[in-house]
């Protein structure tokens, strides 16, 4: 009975070691050197209390990874999720407002696509961390750049879980659709006067469609542009495009559009496009919204 309990207590012991130990891998030691995506080495001297943000996908992140409090400045396109909005904003991802950034007082600035090297000179000559960080497009990218944020923030662990629940979610929507038939689709980025653009063959969105299980109708193309002609000539099953800034009232009025096949079935279905546009913690959420839009029956 005693040789039960000593055993038994052994055990427990090892298991609080490994525990602790597995913890104590996870936090991130300071000062911290990491190679950024512009490949720089930057040393973040302390854990970062106070961060800037210049790209939504990064706000999301640092929301997703249980940092938001310590956010104090954002872009005028973080708007998600709702409590980033009470952020201070320091203007547009391509334009930021470099003296509102100084006012803020970052420990780090934490930029990805669309950041100007100009900006980052300016920000650097203020003595101003920056880390800019992107991947490729794909979902390994996007994982791989949650994972740095992560170990920007000393959040490593909040990142390997969040990065196992999207990887989860994937698995589970492509083993879904992986058998069923696959009617054609087209993304709208754009039409009518503004130009025809859509989601192509070498797109992060046009890749997802396919994974969806859907047959992306601008797989030939490349660089987002399309023609109308095209268009009509592929008659997609399904059209999908944003619910924002009354996309669909327009394409049911749009000449060329509004006597698609998929138009006058009533395919034309709505999407919020953020889920896709940013490559962060929601991309996973985007690929399930895509693959209920395309196989509906198989999600109810």
């Amino acid at each position: 009975m005693i040789l039960t309990c000593i055993f038994s207590f052994t055990g427990c012991v090892n298991k609080l070691a490994k525990e602790n130990k597995t913890e104590i891998s996870e936090s991130v030691n300071y000062p911290l050197k990491i190679k950024d995506s512009y490949n720089r080495e930057v040393t973040i001297d302390k854990e970062p209390t106070r961060i800037v943000s210049i790209a939504p996908n990064i706000t999301e992140t640092v929301f997703a990874l249980g940092k938001g409090d310590r956010l104090v400045g954002r872009t005028d396109y973080c708007d998600y999720p709702e409590s980033a909005k009470k952020v201070t904003t320091i203007g547009s991802l391509t334009k930021p407002n470099i003296e509102k950034i100084v006012e803020l007082k970052p420990d780090v600035v934490i930029a990805s696509t669309h950041f100007k090297k100009d900006v980052l000179s300016k920000l650097e000559k203020l003595n101003i961390k920056v880390v800019v960080l992107y991947g490729v497009e794909t979902f390994d990218g996007v994982y791989d750049t949650i994972n740095k944020v992560g170990e920007v923030l000393n959040a490593k662990s909040q990142a390997s879980k969040l990065v196992s629940t999207m990887k989860e979610k994937v698995i589970n929507v492509t083993n879904k659709v992986k058998n069923a038939s696959k009617p054609k689709v087209y993304y709208v980025v754009s039409y009518g006067k503004m130009g025809d653009f859509t989601a192509t063959g070498d797109t992060f969105i046009g890749k997802i469609i396919e994974m969806a299980g859907g047959i992306n109708v601008a797989k030939d193309s490349t660089r987002w542009q399309y023609s109308i002609e095209k268009l009509v000539e592929k008659n997609p099953d399904i059209i999908i495009c944003s619910k924002y800034f009354d996309t669909k009232k327009g394409i049911e009025m749009s000449n060329g559009y509004k006597d698609l096949k998929a138009v006058k079935n009533r395919k034309l279905i709505e999407i919020d496009n953020n889920l896709l546009d940013r490559q962060g913690p929601r991309i996973a959420d985007g690929l399930d919204a895509l693959a209920k839009i395309i196989h509906p029956d198989l999600f109810k």
